[in-house]
Order: C-alpha cells, then sequence, then structure tokens
C-alpha cells in the first residue's frame, strides 16, 4: 500500500514541482483515500484520484488598473476550475500578495471535497490576484475590481462557475465585482455570492464559515458527552471567520482569550465578551487596523508581537487564519497545556506534523474540509435563493446551516470511526466521504 501511494504521489510531485501547498493537500487526501480505492473494485483500476488532482481548466491572465497618483499597476489574476462532476465550479476569490498558482490549485482540491460534503450540487474552484487591499482606497478597489471582472466574466456563469469572497474579498469587493459582471453580461443572474442582503446575498452568510466551525466542534465534543459552555478557546486571526468563531462560542456559553492577525495575537485572560468583540469587529471591517490596537481599548489584554497564540492554555483551539499556521511544535504545546479539540476555521492551517500528534493524542480533530465548510454551504443557499429569487430568513438559513453541519459530521462518522476502538478519524472519514460522491458521478459520466 505504502509503495502504491508513494508511486502516485511521485507522479504528482514531477507534475507539480513548484506547488509545495499544492502537493501538502494531495499528500493527506492520498494516504487516506488511495487504501478505500483498493479496497474496493469499483474505483479501482480507473485512475479517478489522478483524474480529481488535475484541474479541467486553469486561467491566468493579466489585471491592470490605475491607482489614486494615477500609476499603472499591474497584478495576476487567476481562476482554477477544479472539478464539475458534481456542479458548477464553485470556490472563492482571494486577494493576498501570497497568491500563487500553488495555493490556489491546493484551495481549489480541497474546495472539491468540501463542496461535496456539504451535499449541496457543487463542484470546486478557486481563484483570485497577487493584489493587496490593504492600505488602498475604496476608488483603487473598485478599479482594480472592474479590471479583474473584465477578464473574469469570461470564465464564470451561474450555471458554469459560481465564485464567492475569500480572504481580501468581501461585501465591498463582490458588489464591485457583480456591479462590472452584471454591465458586461447585461443580466442580473446569481454568479457570485457574498452579495449585499438588498441585491441577493443570504442572511448569515458572512457568519457562516466561523459558526459552522463552532457547530462542528460542539457536534464533535457531544460525541464525548461534552460540550462548549464553560470551555477555554483560543482563535487565530481577527476576519469574518475567527469574529464570528468567537460570537458563536460566547453565545454558547465558552470564554475566547485570544485574536490574532499577520503582526501577532492579543490574549485576554478575562475572556472577550460581546462589547469588546464589537471593538474588533469596527476595528478591522470599519478602520482597517491592527489587531494590537486591542491593548489600547482594553489595557488588561496583552500582546504578543509575531506569534500565533498556540502557546496559551485552552480546552478548544479554532485555528482561523491562514494555511500552515499551526505546526507540530504548536500542537505538542496545545496538547501539554490540555487541549482537547481542534477544529479548523482556515483551511489547512495545520501542518502535517500538528494533524499526526493530534491523531496521535487521538483529541477530537477536524480538517477545514469538514469543519469549515459552513461558509460554502451557506454560498450554495446563496446560489438556491437567487435561482428562487427568493430570500430565507435569519432563522431559516441557520437551521439549514446547523443541519448541513450535522450531516457532514455524520458522513465523517460513518466513514471515519474505528469499529474496534470507537476512535473518530475526521480526516479520514471527510476525505473518503467527499471522494465517494465525487468519483461515483466521475464513473457515471465517462471519461472526460
Amino acid at each position: 500500500m505504502k509503495e502504491k501511494i508513494e508511486g502516485f504521489l511521485d507522479l504528482v510531485k514531477q507534475r507539480n514541482q513548484l506547488e509545495p501547498e499544492f502537493l501538502q493537500a494531495v499528500e493527506e487526501v492520498a494516504e487516506t483515500v488511495i487504501p478505500y480505492i483498493v479496497k474496493h473494485d469499483i474505483y479501482h483500476g480507473k485512475n479517478i484520484l489522478l483524474r480529481m488532482v488535475e484541474p479541467e481548466r486553469t486561467v491566468t491572465f493579466r489585471v491592470n488598473w490605475v491607482d489614486d497618483d494615477g500609476e499603472i499597476q499591474v497584478n495576476r489574476g487567476y481562476r482554477i476550475q477544479m472539478n464539475s462532476a458534481i456542479g458548477p465550479y464553485k470556490g472563492g476569490l482571494r486577494f493576498h500578495p501570497s497568491v500563487s498558482m500553488s495555493i490556489l490549485k491546493f484551495l481549489a482540491f480541497e474546495q472539491v471535497f468540501k463542496n461535496s460534503l456539504t451535499t449541496l450540487p457543487m463542484g470546486g474552484g478557486k481563484g483570485g490576484s497577487d493584489f493587496d487591499p490593504k492600505g488602498k482606497s475604496d476608488n483603487e478597489i473598485m478599479r482594480f475590481c472592474h479590471a479583474f471582472m473584465s477578464e473574469l466574466f469570461r470564465h464564470i456563469g451561474p450555471n458554469t462557475d459560481v465564485p464567492a469572497g475569500d480572504i481580501g474579498v468581501g461585501g465591498r469587493e463582490i458588489g464591485f465585482l457583480f456591479g462590472m459582471y452584471k454591465k458586461l453580461k447585461n443580466e442580473f443572474t446569481g454568479v457570485l455570492t457574498g452579495k449585499g442582503v438588498t441585491w441577493g446575498g443570504s442572511l448569515i452568510r458572512p457568519e457562516a464559515t466561523g459558526y459552522g466551525t463552532v457547530y462542528f466542534a460542539q457536534k464533535m465534543l457531544q460525541t464525548k458527552g461534552d460540550d462548549i459552555e464553560g470551555k477555554t478557546v483560543t482563535i487565530s486571526g481577527s476576519g469574518n471567520v475567527a469574529q464570528f468563531a468567537a460570537e458563536k462560542v460566547i453565545q454558547l456559553g465558552g470564554k475566547v482569550i485570544t485574536l490574532s492577525d499577520s503582526s501577532g495575537y492579543i490574549i485576554d485572560n478575562e475572556g472577550i465578551d460581546e462589547d469588546k468583540l464589537a471593538f474588533v469587529m469596527d476595528l478591522k471591517n470599519n478602520k482597517r487596523g491592527r489587531i494590537s490596537a486591542y491593548v489600547d481599548a482594553y489595557p488588561n489584554a496583552k500582546f504578543v508581537a509575531n506569534k500565533t497564540p498556540w502557546s496559551e492554555s485552552c480546552d478548544i483551539a479554532l485555528p482561523c487564519a491562514t494555511q500552515n499556521e499551526l505546526n507540530g511544535t504548536d500542537a505538542e504545546t496545545l496538547l501539554k497545556n490540555g487541549c482537547i479539540c481542534v477544529s479548523e476555521g482556515a483551511n489547512m492551517p495545520s501542518t502535517k506534523d500538528a494533524v499526526a500528534a493530534f491523531q496521535k493524542a487521538k483529541i477530537l480533530f477536524a480538517p477545514g474540509k469538514a469543519s469549515n465548510a459552513g461558509g460554502v454551504a451557506t454560498s450554495g443557499l446563496e446560489m438556491t435563493q437567487n435561482s428562487l429569487r427568493y430570500n430565507w430568513t435569519r432563522k431559516e438559513v441557520d437551521d439549514k446551516l446547523k443541519d448541513i453541519m450535522g450531516n457532514i459530521h455524520d458522513k465523517c462518522i460513518q466513514f471515519g470511526k474505528d469499529e474496534k476502538t470507537g476512535y473518530i478519524d475526521y480526516v479520514k472519514g471527510a476525505n473518503i466521504a467527499g471522494f465517494v460522491k465525487v468519483a461515483d458521478a466521475m464513473l457515471a459520466q465517462g471519461v472526460v
């Protein structure tokens, strides 16, 4: 078996030599899915996983725009259309200097499994640009978004590819992108999700990823007869996902003690309550400031520069910032300090060493493709709303989100539970459950 896995990975490495993030994501999936393929004749010998790691279509393009000083700026735009076996390509757009082919391919590959797990008819894709919205005026961001969409519109559509927001792409950016799409296509369709509520957006869409991550953690704890109430929770990040994960933890009676950004993290042992969280939301969403400003408003808290919050003692850790932010050493520290549950709010925030440490210790660990699928699930619900030309209430969307996260949890148990020991390997469960649905669809459609 080891030889089969290594042979497969060697082939993928040959084709994608300069893409470490993508290779990391493929390796994690291959280690759990290939043994399953070998045991099931229906999949064996069909090279399904090899077909899944190769994007159906990859688009790169130049984005020219003019800044406020009249200087012409040049950025690179991407759209990775990974897999459309079960529905139109679906996945976010990321605007960040770190954006590269490798990162987007890893995100698109993860998205295929994540979207499959939601039970909604969505394929997988991802896109974005190395453009950095930080420090840019609204007019500059508008000009960039319009320039970006003037090429992207050729490759997307409500039945082809439905992008959403991601890091650096919030309601403001989605508005500018949709405005240009509507002008170029002369149609009002649900081609982008994350829209404003007044023009087709879904209630609780910004909250969905964070809420879903916490709902999944709650489901995991319930398998042990436990829950979030009274637990100390460390959260990384301070964007949408982290903010609303914190909000839901507070609502469920947990105590949030950390938030972070790229400059470092804050630790507030008194707990971040609703008022303090409202301050963070204003700081990040409106003032676009750094998390260190939290300490100026709440001097009992402490700011730790250039570090992640995983050295702090907690019961539950929710990594909600970015990929590979929690390494093997961090994992060992979390375990030593009594952490019993890790639910990923970001995409692949734990390194391979960290995942191995959590699984060895047999704590509750949920990979992002399962635990952060709430965001894309609600995006899928927004697509449905747009098709129906109808809006659901906040409670209806939240209830549907809870149901979807519960279904994902059940699927993970179905494919990941060891009947002998009772241990639930959520990584294995999520990978196999996501794979089976897509693989069955690919087999049914033939070699295309």
